[in-house]
């Protein structure tokens, strides 16, 4: 294989194909250098490997309507290795799709950012760069295709590197398992890594073995020779039994001799003078004229409705005992019903999250993802991105496995819904490992979260019901004991708010909770009142976002004293979170010269070491954040 690249080809009408596309690779290379090079950081060298590749899906195979990046048929492409930012931005930019000044790169002006960025740009879905995740994404929009019934195919451009991270593979397994022949994947397989030699250098035919183990095709190619490429793209675009993942063999930094296939130059952008001699080499060249071809349509596809429509809701009993995990499951098979857009995924775990009550009713509305949170959330982020409305649950402990693909969601301003079920010491004798004691820190501090945490049926089923209508990531924690229903169904839930559920103008103390905290300070308030003292109650079932200034204002009306539990450990949890907007609201009034806020004490009664196995009755009491301990909290910052 020729490290250099010699073709320097003047443009014509009559040109073959094969031949424009060689052109507009070397365009890309060029400007990818360009842009690098201006930006004074980036990675030029790993732009440079995929350019013939990056040429023939854009010029050639890809069908996409070059005025409307939300066009429900347009093919899609997603660039793994978010690395290489710069020649996805070039190929939109001389395929009509933006018209940016490329040398803007990385500024903080310019929509072009260092790592693609839905944000920034309409034409990218999802944000890359942290590795490992796009395979998932592209398994979320390909079924995504199969359950709206459009023609349109996937592509996910991988890096070699990123093939080492154990995600890519839970996302093959379960690509075979769908049948997701319009899957297309491409392994740029260009050796280097950022410090060196990848695991498997340039042994392509173990990659091969690898991915065939997963019962995929596999292809092993030439990635810089343009009639490959598009002979074998043409062949995995016709199969209709299994994905396709195509092994393209590259030289790093293809085009330019000097850095071309050697180490040490990864994210590094080239000197002018260097860029010079590359340009030069890589020769003048012109934009040859080219027609993108038009979506595929399907008379057959499912129309994606705007709006959700929600009639009525489930029919608890006042004296009903159920648990808010089955409650949450209920109302999602009433919402799933009556819109065909919602989407229930969940990790093999669905007859314990209930979610397995739409599996039930509308089977053609579940993915089972099976043990692979990780894939489970890029899935999600996927099928979002096409338009679904998607509900992804596990037991909360397991969603932290998942964070980071979560988090690159929230950077990708998807809408989801999250459900984590089985969350606290509550569960009871499982034991730590499967109790999530750091979950609503972990949602709290992803950008845009709303995170709830409801403590009946009643409150469940009405925040499921808006969770279509709110922007962004939500996250519902559920609780696995059963609790009575504190609420009629004709109860509203308003998104940062609080619910007051006793109150008097005697109060000495505010108990705040929340799950099955809320229950252990309502039976606390029976038995301080019992002894002369009492208390008002919050639930505090909307987490975030939370109107701080109100619930300042009611702690100081009902005694400036509030007892915070909750099933959840300190650093990140509910009180720590009310204890922050306590005192941004007293250091605020301080400024202005008030003084009402030192008034308020907080205490926080919440997991405290590592849980043992027990009952759940027994680790409420262990951990002192039952009634007992609140009881005696109370009395004791009432002394």
């Amino acid at each position: 294989m020729d490290l250099v690249i010699k073709n320097k080809f003047k443009v014509d009408s009559n040109m073959v194909d094969n031949k424009k596309l060689q052109i507009i690779a070397n365009i890309m290379r060029a400007d990818s250098i360009k842009m690098t090079t201006a930006a004074k950081s980036g990675h030029p060298s790993s732009c440079m490997s995929c350019a013939e590749i990056m040429s023939a899906l854009f010029f050639k195979h890809m069908n996409y309507n070059t005025k409307d990046s939300k066009d429900p048929d347009n093919d899609e492409f997603i660039l793994s290795k978010g690395h290489a930012a710069p020649i996805l931005y070039s190929a939109l930019q001389h395929a009509g799709c933006i018209n940016e000044d490329l040398l803007s790169l990385r500024k903080l002006s310019s929509p072009l950012e260092g790592h693609p960025m839905p944000n920034s740009l309409d034409w990218i879905k999802v944000a890359t760069g942290s590795l490992g995740q796009g395979l998932s994404v592209g398994v979320g929009m390909a079924l995504a295709a199969k359950m709206q019934k459009r023609d349109y195919k996937t592509y996910v451009m991988l890096g070699d590197s990123e093939v080492a991270e154990g995600s890519i593979y839970e996302a093959l397994q379960l690509a075979d398992y769908y049948k997701l022949s319009n899957l297309i994947a491409i392994v740029d397989l260009n050796r280097l890594g950022q410090r060196g030699e990848t695991m498997l250098g340039h042994d392509a035919n173990s990659y091969k073995k690898r991915f065939e183990g997963f019962n995929w095709n596999c292809i092993v190619i030439d990635g810089h020779n343009i009639e490959e490429i598009n002979k074998f793209i043409e062949k995995a675009k016709n199969t209709d039994d299994k994905p396709t993942m195509i092994i393209a063999k590259t030289f790093k930094g293809q085009g330019f001799k000097e850095i071309a296939n050697k180490d040490n130059w990864h994210g590094k952008p080239l000197s002018e003078e260097l860029m010079k001699k590359a340009l030069k080499e890589i020769g003048p060249i012109k934009m040859p004229k080219v027609s993108i071809q038009s979506p595929k349509r399907s008379k057959t596809s499912l129309k994606i409705p705007k709006t959700t429509k929600i009639t009525g809701c489930c029919d608890f009993k006042e004296d009903q005992i159920i648990a808010t995990r089955q409650a949450y499951g209920e109302a999602l098979a009433r919402l799933a019903n009556d819109n065909k857009n919602v989407v229930a995924i969940d990790a093999e775990v669905s007859n314990s999250t209930f979610s397995n009550k739409v599996k039930e009713k509308n089977p053609d509305q579940f993915i089972e993802t099976f043990i692979a949170e990780q894939n489970m959330a890029s899935i999600a982020l996927g099928m979002s991105k096409k338009g679904h409305i998607v509900f992804a649950s596990t037991f909360a402990a397991f969603l932290s496995r998942a964070h980071d693909q979560i988090r690159m969601a929230a950077l990708s301003s998807a809408d989801i819904t999250f459900c984590g079920s089985h969350a606290g010491v509550s569960i009871g004798s499982d034991g730590a490992s499967q109790m999530a004691l750091e979950d609503l820190a972990m949602m709290r501090a992803l950008p845009n979260a709303t995170v709830f945490y409801p403590s009946d049926a009643v409150s469940t089923e009405k925040l499921v019901n808006q969770c279509p209508s709110i922007k962004g990531i939500k996250y519902i924690r559920t609780s696995r004991p059963k609790t009575p229903i504190l609420y009629k169904k004709t109860e509203e839930f308003k998104i940062g708010d609080f619910k007051v559920l006793k109150q008097s103008k005697q109060d000495q103390i505010t108990l705040i909770g929340a799950g099955i905290t809320l229950h252990e300070s309502l039976k606390a308030a029976k038995q301080l009142k019992k002894q002369g003292i009492n208390a008002a109650v919050i639930d505090l079932y909307c987490v975030q976002p939370l109107n701080g200034k109100k619930l300042h204002d009611f702690i100081l009306k009902h005694g400036g004293k509030v007892i915070v539990t909750e099933d959840h450990f300190d650093a990140g949890g509910i009180g720590e979170m009310i204890g922050h907007k306590i005192a941004t609201i007293a250091a605020n009034e301080a400024k202005h010269q008030k003084i009402t806020s030192h008034r308020i004490v907080v205490k926080t009664l919440c997991v405290e070491g590592i849980p043992h196995s027990g009952s759940g009755d027994e680790l409420l009491e262990d951990k002192k954040i039952n009634v007992k301990a609140i009881v005696k909290a109370a009395k004791g910052l009432l002394k």
